[in-house]
């Protein structure tokens, strides 16, 4: 019966190195191959050219290296391109590179689907099928870098993990995949340069405090009305207001860093002054930013953009109580490419 090779992207480089010991060969090849996997994002073992073609071999018949393919990559007529990203079982997720004047950004996937059920996001009506191993969220960096430097002439800047998935769900994976992407040995990037959004997981944004993350936290939240929130985001009821923002002030004591709230204000939903001053009573324990992101359709209509007054009206409230907004503009609508469209639409 045939055996499933092991990915060797899965072995440590202290793995490699004990590997090419007990093959008799020298230590120093693991730190070689640990090398083409992760700096020079080798696809295959053939690529790696200061090897032995009998090493090369070995390499071969003993692993596997289950890179990502870029299936179709769509381009949007504001520069923004969209990666459908098939992965090695067939499944596919979606990455997307988001260009500014200043910066070009990382949107990337840490799941197949999704483990919650934000009933206005298209991601959430997509049944989760597995977790993204630390390698494929790599990847989907490496692939966005090549085409920020292609087609825009510059190295990617940032990263958002605000694609598909609910990152904290994947928490460890996640983590090892930040940590390969701010490595000398990896693409060395400043985790300052990474911000995790989150729809409230309060027991891993405490994880996240402990741990000591050096990365950014932002928070996915578009009510701070207990009741408004769980019709919109049922999970709320699990993981409620009170227990989120208890978590937040944990984060802000261990850390010390301001914390992003990402909210959109939708027609006869949270479009009203009282939401806007709730907003503020939940921000108010600790610095922090609120971005109110256009609304992007999903197709059915339930969820409307509101009027440009109620995002004005949140924009006045919220800057007389000293809280730092900014309204963002989608980009990459016309591709499905914006917040909360990535539903492997082609």
């Amino acid at each position: 019966m045939a055996t499933t090779k092991k990915d060797i992207r899965a072995l440590s480089k202290e793995q490699l190195r004990e590997f090419f010991v007990k093959q008799d060969d020298k230590a120093f090849r693991g730190n070689q191959v640990y090398e083409w996997l992760w700096s020079k994002s080798a696809h295959t073992f053939e690529d790696m050219t200061n090897l032995s073609i009998e090493t090369r071999q070995m390499l071969e018949d003993n692993f596997v290296i289950n890179h990502i393919h870029v299936d179709t990559m769509q381009k949007s007529s504001d520069g923004t391109i969209k990666n459908a990203v098939r992965l090695h079982d067939g499944l596919i997720v979606e990455s997307v590179l988001i260009p500014t004047k200043t910066r070009t950004t990382a949107c990337v996937s840490s799941q197949v689907g999704c483990s919650l059920d934000c009933r206005f996001c298209a991601t959430s009506r997509l049944k989760r099928m597995r977790n993204l191993n630390p390698d494929e969220i790599y990847d989907q960096v490496v692939a966005i870098d090549k085409e920020s430097r292609l087609y825009h002439n510059k190295p990617l800047s940032n990263i958002v993990f605000m694609g598909m998935g609910e990152p904290l769900m994947n928490y460890n994976n996640v983590l090892k995949a930040i940590d390969k992407i701010t490595s000398p040995e990896g693409l060395g990037m400043s985790p300052r340069r990474i911000v995790v959004s989150t729809s409230g997981v309060p027991k891993m944004i405490r994880k996240m405090a402990d741990d000591e993350v050096k990365f950014k936290l932002a928070v996915s939240l578009h009510s701070a009305i207990d009741e408004v929130r769980t019709s919109i985001m049922p999970f709320n009821a699990t993981f409620p207001l009170k227990d989120l923002r208890e978590a937040l002030v944990y984060w802000f004591e261990k850390t010390k860093n301001r914390i992003t709230y990402e909210y959109v204000v939708w027609k006869g939903i949270n479009d009203k002054r009282e939401d806007a001053e709730a907003l503020v009573q939940f921000c108010k324990f600790a610095p922090s930013k609120v971005n109110l992101i256009e609304y992007n359709p999903i197709d059915d209509g339930e969820f409307q953009q509101a009027d440009s007054a109620a995002t004005d009206m949140y924009v006045s409230i919220l800057e007389r109580n000293n809280i730092t907004v900014t309204v963002r503009r989608s980009r990459g609508k016309d591709i499905d490419a914006a917040c909360g469209q990535l539903a492997n639409k082609q």
